[in-house]
This record gives C-alpha cells, structure tokens and sequence, in this order.
C-alpha cells in the first residue's frame, strides 16, 4: 500500500474512505488522485481527478449494461436503454457519493470549497466516477463491479420494479404528444440568492393552464421538478375520466407561490 508523500493526516483519511469502498488499494496514491478535484490540481500543479473520472464513466456503464443484460433478458434494448440512464444520472451518483461522504475527502482549491464545492452534485457525482476509475487502474474489472453493484443494487431494482423517470422532462413532453397537445412551455418566474447559489423557481403550463411549480438550484433541475409535478396532477386527471382535477393543484401551487412570494 503506497502512500508516499502523503501527510499522515491524509493516509488517515484514505483509509476511512477505503474502509467505506470496502476495498483495498495496493497504490494508494490513485485513490488520492481520484480525490483530487481539477481547481485544488491547478492550484497545486499535482495531477487531478479529470482523466480517472472519463475512464470510471466508461466502467460504470460497462458494468451496469451488464447486470442489466443478464437480469433482464426480456426486457428490449430500449427498456435497458433508460433504465441504465436512471441508475447512472448525476442525481442517482451524487447521492452515492453523499453516502459515502466522498465530499469531505475531496481536496479542492479555497474558492471551491468555499462556494460548496464539498456538497455540489456535479461534484459528488464526477468524484464517485473518478474512485471507480482508480479502483479499475488498482484492482481490475472484478473489484470495479463489486463496488458499482455494492451501491447500485438497490438503485437498478427501485427503478426496474417501479418505472422511475429521471427525465420528466421528457416524459411530459412524450405525454402531451401522444394527446395531440402542444408541447409544455417553462418560465422561470423567480430568482433567488447569490450568483453561486442560486436558487430558481420554474413554471410549466400546457394548453395556457399552469400545471406544475417547481423548485432548484439550477433551471434544469427546477424544470424537472415542475414538470414532475405537472405529470402527477395529468395523471390524477386521467385517473379521475378525464376531468380536471384542480384543487389539489392550486392548493399546492398556492401553498409555493405564498413561500416565493410571486
């Protein structure tokens, strides 16, 4: 196990991590590396985690196509196709990466740090990727599909047994085509909080009614959250022979724009 150059402070914490990987590594140095984010590497003209990132993206993908192939043989390849999308999004990553504390062994430059470099998703999931692409270099394709399947499991049987949608977005836009409506229009109706930690509040209305409300720290994010909301009041519609239900909606809606105050 190499640690050179590494303080003991530093070896102290490769080895918590290595402890909640639950594995080993023979250079640890790589697993610093993959620790190691671009802004502390620029900083300090050490190498960082960017390269390790690209090659854990492609052995998460490998390993996951796999499981996937040979748990369900019946399912077709567009099937596989979204499942494989849901269970290595950034959010499913990041909240791999929040349980393993991966943020706070990340070594990143001040300003990073702090503007919440530590607890950003984009962080936490790249990070995550980074370790698996070390754990590949160190131990090899066996010790990689251990840990992917260790922490994903769980995440690959949620998503097959109840058809989780990551992309609402889409699902929405899938929706209202299907019905023959035209497509949802977004607009951001608030923003809030500092230019790093900006927070945006997004609505989404289909046929000129507001369908959803939603809530984040990017647009993105804050789109999929409304149209997510959007899909859940359709549905109820659908449930209930096609006639608007809107009162639950409103009620809803109301409760937001109230805290927001728009």
């Amino acid at each position: 196990m190499s640690m050179e150059h590494l303080s003991p402070q530093r070896e102290k914490k490769l080895l918590e991590v290595e402890k909640k990987l639950g594995t080993s590594f023979h250079n640890t140095s790589l697993l610093n590396q993959s620790l190691t984010h671009s802004s502390y590497g620029h900083e300090n003209k050490i190498p960082d985690n960017e390269r390790m990132e690209f090659l854990g993206d492609a052995v998460l993908k490998l390993v996951v196509s796999e499981f996937l192939f040979h748990k369900f043989p019946e399912r077709a390849e567009g099937d596989l196709t979204k499942i494989r999308a849901a269970v290595i999004s950034d959010e499913t990553l990041a909240t791999v990466g929040r349980k393993l504390y991966l943020g706070d062994y990340l070594l990143l430059s001040a300003n990073e740090q702090g503007t919440g470099g530590t607890r950003r998703k984009s962080n936490l999931a790249n990070t995550f990727e980074a370790v698996l692409g070390a754990v590949f270099i160190d131990a090899g394709i066996g010790k990689s599909r251990e840990l992917v399947l260790n922490v994903l499991t769980e995440e690959i049987d949620k998503v097959s047994k109840e058809g989780y949608i990551r992309d609402y977005k889409s699902a929405l836009q899938e929706y209202t085509q299907k019905q023959k409506w035209e497509l949802p229009r977004y607009k951001v109706v608030k923003e809030a909080g500092p230019k790093h930690r900006k927070v945006f509040w997004m609505e989404v209305k289909i046929r000129g009614r507001r369908y959803g409300l939603g809530r984040g720290g990017n647009k993105k994010e804050s789109e999929q959250r409304a149209a997510m909301q959007a899909l859940k009041a359709l549905k109820a519609e659908q449930k209930n022979g096609g006639r608007v239900e809107r009162r639950g909606l409103k009620g809803i809606i109301s409760q937001v724009r109230k805290k927001i105050k728009i």
